[in-house]
């Protein structure tokens, strides 16, 4: 993961995935999912809660719930672009806060996001939101890594590198 230095009131994050941009793409805009590893770790946001029409007008809108004390975290937010498999954009009418996530194919395998996010209220500005953030990036790749189709790929790119296979 590299970040770039943002201005002030936004957020960039960088992270690369062993996983074709296809699948990476898809994992963003299905809520089967997104109900897998969306929001950070000690939250759940169960299938019911997941709306996704994903074109340029569409609704995205999820609910993270604590799993702790129950307490809910919605999100409304409406497409303002969407380039598949290469781009999403949506801005969330609560906050104003617009999150472009732009995909690069680094290989048949191998995916790197980067979401810059702009107007960021500054609750989500802190180091603990932003840990957090980072948390719900590290579920997707441990999701990833359990998809059937992820973990042959990874197996026949290690065979070619001369990595052996599992």
């Amino acid at each position: 993961m590299s970040d770039a230095t943002p201005k002030v009131g936004e957020l960039i994050v960088t992270r690369v995935f062993d996983a074709p941009r296809d699948l990476v793409f898809r994992c963003m805009i299905q809520p089967e999912h997104l109900a897998q590893f969306w929001g950070p770790v000690g939250t759940s946001t169960p299938l019911e809660t997941i709306t996704v029409d994903a074109r340029p007008g569409g609704v995205f809108e999820t609910v993270m719930v604590n799993d702790d004390d129950g307490s809910r975290y919605p999100v409304r937010a409406t497409y303002l672009e969407v380039l598949e498999p290469e781009r999403l954009v949506w801005a969330e009418a609560g906050t104003g806060m617009t999150t472009t996530s732009t995909f690069h194919e680094l290989g048949p395998t191998r995916t790197e996001i980067r979401i810059h996010q702009s107007n960021v209220p500054d609750a989500m500005r802190t180091p603990q939101a932003r840990a957090g953030f980072l948390t719900s990036l590290d579920r997707l790749t441990a999701y990833l890594s359990r998809l059937p189709a992820t973990a042959e790929q990874q197996r026949a790119s290690r065979a070619v590198a001369g990595e052996g296979s599992a």
